[in-house]
């Protein structure tokens, strides 16, 4: 499985965030590519430990049966429900949205598994830094694919 930490992983991300346009169309969801590289960005700033949500209470009933999901090999869904907190419901600037997505994805991968957050993920609870990293990965991956990059 790919991990934000392993730097040929990081380079392929970049280069698909830098294959997006202003144009670039959803293919699943309601987020505008935008929002999308905001709601990435907000994603990361837990993992880098600049931010600290709450545990959702569905996920301290749901995530014990499904943790190993965030982690594994297998692709996130489309169109699974988004915490209140990771939407991002106005318009961003496209090119300041994608430079702070680019800032906050090398960050993670500089800053390696010493710096990773010890802060629990919202749903899923406790995670080891190669449990974050690699659900990073399939985060920023699904929601690439999800504007055709």
């Amino acid at each position: 499985m790919k991990s934000l930490f392993n730097e040929e992983t990081l380079k392929e991300v970049l280069i698909r965030i830098n294959n997006l346009q202003p144009t670039s169309e959803r293919q699943w969801g309601k987020m505008e590519v935008d929002q999308m590289l905001a709601h990435c960005t907000e994603a990361l700033k837990v993992a880098c430990g600049e931010t600290f949500p709450p545990r959702i209470f569905t996920g301290r009933i749901v995530a014990p049966f499904i943790k190993s999901k965030y982690y594994d090999d297998s692709e996130i869904a489309k169109n699974i429900p988004t915490d209140k907190s990771f939407i991002i419901p106005e318009k961003k600037n496209f090119e300041n949205e994608k430079a702070t997505l680019k800032k906050y994805a090398e960050m993670f991968c500089n800053n390696g598994q010493e710096k990773c957050t010890k802060h629990p993920h919202p749903f899923f609870g406790s995670l080891s830094p190669q449990q974050w990293s690699i659900g990073m990965y399939k985060h920023l991956n699904h929601h690439l694919k999800q504007f055709g990059v």
